[in-house]
């Protein structure tokens, strides 16, 4: 069974939500080296991506304990060559010569910053930080901090030095986890202070998409832990299920991330929708905690086999209620993922279908493919 086949309707349901939607990634990597195993080549992104049907994306190394330089430059080079899909980030550690490599790599072709406090141990109260800011706020480049697991909070130092270098774009990684329980309110009054999407809880997404103004929103896989078509599939039906307009989840899903490339100015989409109503989804919501759970198991262990059959099990509803069909495209979203597990058990694209039927619970307001159902 191929991956393409079964996310294509998922994709296609969006489409037809959202007219004319385009996608641009604002976070993905490449790189041979992080201690986590993971890896990705130039032709593994750029298949992600023209599976996708995406405009482009934002790259940059991903983790290297030996030091920056020589990835930073594989990075550049493979985005001058890709015609303008891969738009490079140089990585930098503060404390080993930050500025320096951020200034060269950008005289080199570089267009954005990435930050990463967990893998490099540090805070961004480290001196180094200022001066980053004040070299992208001259101009007018994004800044991407990582803002997920592994840290402690950072909101406070993130909206000092964006308050003081407005000029630079702040994207908080990972729906800025870390802090979103409090900075949205505060972000509102900082418009460069953004957040990407590569994150796999959907409940932590719909309290983004309904907390934080949606032009302060950037849709993101973070591939190679995500996929790009599977993680829009997922993520803009949480966005349309929050209550944003076409127009608005077509700013996220690849409109503010265009202006950041090109140095535009920010655009502007309204303030925030606000949390909805909605009357609790019980079963379905067992469905989506039982999901990922089992994701995260099968990204940290290899094996969520236990939660996924619980979630099969949470599936098995009376055919007469009304959101059965529902169910059933979960069944076979979960039948697609086994499939693909058996054939590749390490294989990506089964983990990304959990994240998929997990969010597709967590939007019973959304269609889903008439096939599926």
């Amino acid at each position: 069974m191929e991956l393409e086949s079964v996310v294509a309707p998922w994709l296609q349901v969006i489409r037809d939500q959202v007219p004319g939607v385009e996608l641009f990634d604002a976070h993905t990597h490449l790189g041979e080296n992080d201690p986590d195993g993971m890896r990705q080549s130039p032709d593994e992104l750029t298949a992600g991506l023209r599976f996708a049907g995406a405009r482009g994306c934002f790259v940059f190394p991903m983790h290297e304990p030996d030091g920056y330089p020589p990835a930073n430059d594989f990075v550049i080079d493979v985005a001058a060559d890709s015609d303008g899909l891969l738009v490079p980030f140089c990585r930098v550690k503060p404390g080993e010569d930050a500025i320096t490599e951020a200034e060269r790599a950008l005289a080199r072709g570089a267009r954005g910053i990435k930050l990463h406090p967990r893998a490099e141990r540090f805070a961004l109260d480290h001196p180094d930080i200022p001066r980053l800011f004040a070299l992208a706020h001259e101009r007018t480049l994004p800044i991407l901090i990582h803002a997920g697991r592994g840290i402690p909070a950072l909101g406070e130092h993130v909206l000092r030095w964006a308050g003081q270098y407005p000029n630079t774009r702040v994207i908080l990684a990972h729906a800025a986890v870390s802090d979103l329980s409090w900075i949205w309110r505060a972000c509102a009054e900082l418009p460069n202070v953004l957040f990407d999407t590569a994150w796999w809880i959907s409940q932590d997404l719909l309290t983004l998409f309904a907390l934080v103004p949606p032009a302060q929103i950037l849709f993101a896989s973070d591939a190679p832990y995500g996929l790009t078509a599977v993680s829009a599939a997922a993520q803009l039906r949480l966005a349309l299920q929050a209550g944003l307009t076409p127009e608005q989840v077509a700013l996220i899903a690849s409109g503010q991330s265009l202006q950041i490339a090109s140095r535009g100015p920010l655009a502007v989409a309204g303030p925030a929708i606000g949390e909805r109503e909605r009357a609790s989804h019980l079963l379905l919501d067992r469905v989506a905690n039982f999901l990922q759970v089992g994701a995260l198991l099968e990204f940290r262990t290899g094996d969520g086999s236990e939660m996924v059959a619980l979630a099969e099990l949470a599936c098995d509803v009376p055919e007469e209620i009304d959101d059965a069909p529902i169910f059933a495209a979960i069944r076979g979203l979960l039948s697609a993922y086994a499939t693909i597990r058996a054939a590749a058990p390490q294989s990506r694209a089964s983990r990304a279908l959990l994240q998929l039927a997990a969010s597709v619970a967590m939007s019973p307001d959304l269609p889903v493919p008439a096939a599926a159902a």
